[in-house]
């Protein structure tokens, strides 16, 4: 039997304020919202004066490497590390070996995570030069979207036939979220870089080789692309501010059609940092300049950038140790992406319920996701408890994720997660977890 709990006296960060409820979970769900609860019958009292319950954190793009790459992660391992960080959904990508370019191949990632995901999931459909008619197959009220790489991938997964992007972008009935890198430019500076410099090069030139024209070049051919046809087309991870024009927060979220994600990384480091941090911040698209940083955090905070994640892509210390045209690019982020975002409400950039509304409500808006990302009455009880006033040092030692490692290392954030609850199940609790029950498919309502 699912156990009840109620959660007495927070700071619910919800729906663009701040309120003292108590909160009363049972089956899985928010059953009451009260400013007064009675605790009745076998129920656990959680007391919670002093700290602040956000919705779950709806993390929009992770790459959890299995299959194929586990030696990187696993869905258990990086699921664990997203629900320690208050990450209590994730969309995975299908850049796996073998990508998940066929329903078969989908639907065994979808079985893996159903006996090992303490959080709940769901996977893109990848497409690529070769699978249209194999994407129209899919059921998007069970799969979050569709994924193309209009920039390098792993694998057969870079899409750079022109009359196959009108295809999917004319036929598919769902979320299109897309990679955007101009692939031919990208290689083309680099052989230039590499002629003039040699190819030991240091890691500060990857914002140059992978720079904002290859950006904006691929992301303004896919808002032209959207607009042609009419499809529902979400950016990943804008780096630079020269992308901010093709968006707007003109209409509200629900009526847009063309929607932009930011990350973690893009919003927190510059090419500043490479001469400390070198491969540790290597990631595609590219950190670049402060400029674009703090242009990106701008636009989070004004809704031009409609959702915020991590692009947790973990690798090896062996493999970020290779030189910088070998080392491959992404890192770990899931496990301190709240905690991250939460360093901006104590520097003043963003009130809390803005990042829970870039971190969950907008997420759930977004990818029009059923029952979650909000904390109202009826709703999933995925929900986080956090203390913003007891500071935690990233170390080797406590990071989670099976890479060992945190580009955030020797870092102390001001706030720390308390308390997961997973479909009301509590699954972290001040470091110790509850391995006895697994997250959910998620489910999505219908673009059409």
């Amino acid at each position: 039997m699912a156990q009840v709990y109620v959660i007495k006296g927070a700071t619910l960060v919800n729906e663009g304020e701040l309120s003292y409820d108590d909160v009363l979970i049972r089956d899985g769900r928010i059953e009451e919202i009260s400013s007064e609860i009675e605790v009745q019958g076998n129920c656990t009292e959680i007391n919670a004066e002093g700290l602040h319950l956000f919705p779950g954190i709806i993390d929009d793009q992770v790459h959890f490497r299995e299959p194929g790459l586990t030696h990187k992660g696993e869905i258990y391992t990086e699921a664990k590390a997203a629900v320690a960080g208050g990450t209590t959904s994730f969309m995975e990508m299908p850049n796996t070996v073998p990508n998940a370019t066929t329903l078969e191949e989908l639907e065994k990632k979808y079985q893996r995570a159903a006996v090992c995901s303490l959080a709940n999931y769901s996977f893109f459909m990848g497409g690529n030069n070769h699978n249209l008619e194999e994407t129209l197959k899919v059921d998007y009220t069970n799969v979050c979207g569709l994924k193309l790489f209009m920039g390098s991938s792993t694998g057969d997964m870079l899409v750079d036939n022109p009359q196959t992007l009108e295809g999917f972008f004319s036929k598919v009935p769902a979320l299109i979220a897309t990679h955007c890198e101009f692939d031919p430019l990208v290689k083309e500076t680099q052989k230039r870089i590499v002629e003039e410099y040699g190819e030991d090069l240091p890691a500060y030139f990857h914002p140059i080789i992978r720079n904002e024209e290859a950006c904006y070049r691929s992301s303004s051919f896919a808002v032209e692309l959207a607009r042609k046809f009419n499809t529902r087309l979400h950016i990943l991870h804008i780096s630079t501010a020269k992308e901010l024009s093709l968006f707007s927060n003109a209409l509200p979220l629900e009526q847009k059609r063309i929607t932009a994600e930011a990350c973690i990384h893009h919003l927190w480091f510059s090419d500043e940092d490479y001469a400390t941090k070198g491969n540790f911040i290597k990631w595609n698209p590219s950190v670049k300049t402060a400029y674009d940083r703090d242009k990106i955090l701008e636009a989070v905070a004004n809704d031009t950038i409609d959702v915020v994640a991590t692009d947790h892509a973990p690798h090896t210390l062996a493999e970020k140790g290779e030189p910088y045209l070998k080392a491959p690019s992404g890192g770990p982020l899931v496990q301190h992406s709240l905690q991250a975002m939460l360093e901006f409400y104590h520097l003043g950039k963003l009130t809390l319920p803005h990042i829970a509304k870039k971190m969950s409500h907008d997420v759930a808006t977004a990818f029009r996701l059923n029952d979650r990302g909000f904390i109202r009455e009826g709703y999933k009880a995925d929900l986080v408890l956090v203390n913003l006033n007891e500071g935690q040092t990233v170390t080797r030692q406590n990071c989670l994720y099976k890479c060992g490692w945190s580009p955030f290392e020797g870092y102390t954030f001001k706030s720390t997660i308390q308390k997961t609850f997973v479909n009301g199940h509590l699954v972290f609790d001040k470091g110790r977890f509850n391995e006895s029950q697994f997250g959910e498919r998620l489910s999505f309502k219908s673009l059409v």
